[in-house]
């Protein structure tokens, strides 16, 4: 006698079959262990993408690091002769941005043919110094030990601030000048050029060039080709800005006087916004009337005894 046995998930094997076939949904509908699985797939795929991202911009910083640390002191060469529209020039660069060597060139700017050279090679060493980035320069024939420079890049501006100095910071052969062109390469100047600086920062902000402080370029013992009387004198040529010159904000305050000597000159004027302005007068010493003659011809228009002189 056989018996007959009831499967309870249905009839037959077929509902058998059914009873035990893998669900893909949990109770009430939640999603099972193998839907998370293949959920995870794109967020694995992000993670992978955003790594990949990650390792490339690494690469890339490193890069630019590397550009930074062994950059030619080529760089440094094109940044001055840019900021001086081309008359003061590196050539002959050696080393890196951050320690190299080179000569110092004066030219008459883009196109002229003039140029002279100091001697002797002016070397520098950068590093950064908080903020910004700290700049010494040596150079045995003109600079007075070491020349302190600190460069402060901001956001639309650059500032360039002289460290102070007890007595003067550069001095050049005043043949040095000849380079920029006329008139200089007429005058043929003989003397030297000693320069000095009291709080002297220059700002680049919008476009220009804005100065604080007072620059002093001293004029010894000068001399022309242009004159059989040697020396012709010795005079301070100062270049005013901010609360020192007294003047508008961004234009700088120029002042040409005498220290001492046979021909006298004395001049004033202004430079910034538009072009510089500048008067000079030209007079000589009492009893050196007929030997400065023929120069004060050449330096203006004459007025009597005065020669005049104008820009702007």
């Amino acid at each position: 006698m056989s018996k007959r046995f009831a499967f309870p998930f249905g009839r037959g094997r077929r509902g058998a079959q059914r009873a035990f076939e893998p669900s893909l949904s949990g109770p009430a509908g939640e999603p099972s262990q193998w839907q998370d699985t293949r959920q995870l797939e794109p967020a694995w795929r992000n993670r992978n993408t955003a790594s990949r991202r990650w390792a490339l911009a690494g690469a890339l910083l490193g890069l630019l690091l590397a550009l930074l640390l062994f950059a030619p002191a080529s760089w440094l060469a094109r940044g001055l002769a840019s900021a001086s529209n081309g008359h003061l020039l590196i050539t002959d660069t050696r080393g890196s941005i951050w320690n190299g060597s080179g000569l110092l060139v004066l030219t008459g700017g883009e196109g002229s043919r003039d140029a002279s050279v100091l001697p002797g090679r002016i070397s520098w060493s950068m590093a950064v110094q908080g903020w910004g980035l700290a700049l010494r320069a040596r150079q045995a024939c003109c600079i007075n030990g070491e020349l302190q420079l600190r460069l402060s890049p901001g956001w639309g501006r650059f500032e360039i601030a002289v460290a102070s100095h007890a007595d003067w910071l550069a001095r050049w052969p005043s043949a040095w000048l000849a380079g920029l062109g006329t008139p200089w390469n007429t005058l043929q100047l003989g003397g030297s050029v000693r320069m000095s600086a009291r709080d002297f920062r220059l700002e680049w902000v919008q476009g220009r060039w804005r100065q604080f402080g007072q620059l002093d370029l001293d004029l010894l013992n000068v001399s022309s080709r242009v004159s059989t009387l040697a020396p012709l004198g010795s005079y301070r040529f100062s270049v005013l800005g901010g609360s020192a010159g007294q003047g508008q904000d961004g234009i700088s305050q120029l002042r040409l006087s005498t220290l001492d000597g046979a021909l006298i000159l004395n001049g004033q004027g202004s430079f910034g916004l538009g072009k510089p302005r500048f008067t000079l007068e030209a007079t000589a010493a009492p009893g050196r009337e007929a030997a400065l003659n023929n120069l004060l011809n050449i330096i203006g228009r004459r007025q009597g005894a005065r020669s005049v002189f104008s820009i702007g």
